[in-house]
């Protein structure tokens, strides 16, 4: 009785077996493998690194935010203060600015600052006062009858206070108490024109209001004011 066999390639079964189940099981391995690391997320010491860095970031921030804050000034308060300075400014520039005190006799014709008596004719001086730095006597205010009547009479050592704000009648102004304005007034040469004339009498001047109200918020303004018009009365 005659026996048929079959051989078949060791090698060939082993190549065949190899790519049929090792290749695909180490491509899905390593697909896996790389989903994990995908979605692996931060480790511990970053994330700590992490907190810490965000949290100094944070607490700069809001320091600086504070600062600025308490730094800063009120806005209403700020702007009521500069409305005090900017009416008190105007108050002081609108007055006259004179050769003669404007009770004068020779107030409105005078064309020199000196007393009349002093100068020669056609020349006209002031009959009897002739305006200088500061209130004339009385004494003169700026509230109160004999009131300030020229720029000059709103010079005073030490400045002119105002504790509590108050209109020309002295009335207090309801809402300013907690408000304080210094007003200075100077001689300043202003271009050409220089702060005194040939009679050391003033010409130009230097107006400086500074309003301080609640919570130390402070404003000053300057202004000139020249004597363009010696002869003008109110």
């Amino acid at each position: 009785m005659s026996t048929t066999s079959f051989e078949f390639p060791v090698s060939s079964l082993e190549f065949g077996f190899e790519w049929a189940s090792t290749t695909p099981f180490n491509s899905q391995l390593a697909t896996r493998n790389s989903q994990l690391r995908k979605s692996a997320g931060l480790s511990l010491v970053e994330l700590i690194i992490f907190i810490v860095v965000v949290g100094l970031a944070v607490a700069g921030v809001l320091g600086a935010l504070s600062l600025a804050t308490r730094a800063s000034a009120d806005p209403m308060i700020q702007k009521q203060a500069l409305a005090i300075a900017e009416a008190l400014l105007e108050e002081v520039e609108l007055r006259p600015f004179t050769f003669c005190d404007p009770d004068d006799a020779n107030a409105a014709t005078a064309t020199t600052a000196q007393l009349d008596s002093a100068v020669t004719p056609p020349a006209v001086g002031c009959a009897t006062t002739v305006e200088v730095m500061g209130p004339e006597a009385g004494p003169e205010t700026r509230t109160a009858a004999p009131a300030f009547d020229n720029v000059n009479d709103y010079f005073k050592l030490p400045p002119l206070t105002l504790v509590g704000i108050s209109d020309l009648n002295g009335t207090a102004i309801a809402g300013l108490e907690g408000y304080t304005a210094t007003i200075t007034v100077a001689t300043q040469a202003l271009d050409v024109i220089n702060g005194t004339d040939g009679s050391s009498a003033p010409q130009s001047l230097l107006i400086t209001v500074t309003v301080t109200g609640p919570g130390n918020t402070s404003v000053t303004l300057d202004g000139y004011r020249v004597r363009y018009a010696p002869n003008a009365l109110p």
